[in-house]
């Protein structure tokens, strides 16, 4: 598990390139909350919006989580943990007065972006 990127993965990338193509700036793996270490894949802080590019196994997609075969029991404990922290981490922003962007791996990234840009008040480039 030291191994999986925290940052920069393909499908978060993607995502940075499409915005940034539109024009918008944004911080990278940042905590939205200070003293908070659940950390955003992309923070716009003055518009309170936080943006987080989930992987698929990791955070148990609904249409494509897997169930590891071995040491089952562990894996299931630890992926139902990061489900947890997510729903966790985004009641806590929300409480904040933020507002959570969660976009699946698999997602096409022209149509996250236009979900981005739709959070953030802005018109997105589909409409």
């Amino acid at each position: 598990m030291a191994r999986q990127r925290r940052s920069g993965t393909k499908p978060e990338l993607a995502l940075r390139r499409e915005l940034h193509r539109r024009g918008l700036r944004y911080f990278v793996d940042r905590a939205p909350l200070r003293g908070q270490r659940r950390r955003a894949d992309l923070v716009f802080p003055r518009l309170r919006v936080a943006v987080y590019v989930d992987g698929c196994f990791w955070h148990r997609c609904p249409q494509h989580a897997t169930d590891p075969r071995n040491n089952a029991q562990w894996w299931a404990a630890k992926l139902a943990g990061n489900v947890a922290r997510d729903r966790a981490t985004d009641a806590a922003l929300t409480e904040a007065g933020w507002q959570v962007i969660r976009v699946w791996e698999h997602e096409d990234a022209v149509a996250a972006a236009d979900r981005v840009q739709r959070a953030l008040g802005l018109r997105a480039s589909g409409t």
